[in-house]
């Protein structure tokens, strides 16, 4: 019983060598605004989700092109010995949360007051090697 426990963690530690995580908290830009953005390179390869999130316009594709960036460093670091073109690294998982959300007044008519809620967002964005036997 203990040799097959130790088979599975092996392999399971072999599958998380495969995945690159990277979180980008409390990003002051409301979760549906970033979706918009995270909808366009869910599933792409990483290449492919640069080049659209680069040419996009939005204010978010500039915060998840950097959360980008820093999921592929994060697959170099854990794989040191594999080549990067190789790999054929895609997009597994990006999931946008809502954050905080700060709270503030504005002056209304008749001497009311509207609430203004300022949204934010957590991403989590999980980048897996598409070629199992990166090894080189």
């Amino acid at each position: 019983m203990g040799v097959r426990k130790r088979q599975m963690a092996e392999r399971l530690k072999e599958e998380k060598k495969q995945l690159a995580i990277a979180k980008l908290n409390n990003c002051p830009t409301s979760p549906r605004k970033m979706r918009l953005v995270a909808d366009l390179v869910r599933g792409k390869q990483v290449e492919m989700a640069l080049a659209i999130l680069k040419f996009n316009q939005k204010e978010a594709s500039r915060k998840m092109e950097k959360l980008l960036l820093s999921a592929i460093a994060n697959w170099e670091a854990k794989n040191e010995e594999a080549n990067i073109e190789e790999a054929d690294l895609y997009i597994k998982e990006i999931r946008v949360d809502g954050g905080t959300m700060l709270k503030r007044l504005r002056p209304a008519p008749q001497g009311r007051a509207h609430r203004i809620r300022k949204r934010s967002n957590h991403v989590t964005m999980i980048v897996e090697a598409a070629n199992n036997n990166v090894q080189s």
